[in-house]
């Protein structure tokens, strides 16, 4: 039976959801508020089925593909890594006249237990500050 790992982080804004999305469907540009992102790239429209590229800072190249997508509510890039895959999981909810902005990774697979720990540890080290970046910048535009 595989394990499942998770990280997450949600964070108000009074940032509109357009905004936000912006940002996020600027896959090009991810790493403007991702400082753990070297560069990333997608190969098509940022819809479901859609594949790309990331290449993590000191990482190597990597390659995701979107399973979700729903415009202004969320999407889910997926990547694999051997016998595991990680899902990043961005969410936008609604709460008392404030968007929440969630982004949420989960680790799953017979080999998660080595992924947590070599892989785990930085993305929930710099999963905090990357939704600070995005919101900083999604706030800009208010």
């Amino acid at each position: 039976m595989s394990k499942i790992w998770t990280t997450e982080v949600n964070r108000q804004t009074i940032a509109k959801k357009e905004q936000i999305w912006k940002l996020w469907a600027d896959v090009a540009n991810w790493n403007s508020w991702d400082n753990d992102i070297e560069s990333s790239e997608l190969y098509g429209k940022f819809i479901v089925g859609t594949k790309g590229m990331l290449k993590s800072v000191g990482g190597p190249k990597t390659t995701f593909v979107i399973t979700d997508c729903e415009y202004l509510k969320s999407f889910t890039n997926r990547s694999y890594l051997p016998l595991c895959k990680i899902d990043f999981i961005h969410t936008l909810s609604e709460m008392k006249n404030r968007l929440v902005v969630t982004h949420r990774v989960e680790m799953s697979g017979f080999l998660t237990f080595f992924f947590s720990k070599v892989i785990g540890k930085n993305v929930a080290k710099g999963l905090p500050q990357a939704v600070e970046n995005l919101i900083t910048n999604a706030e800009k535009f208010e």
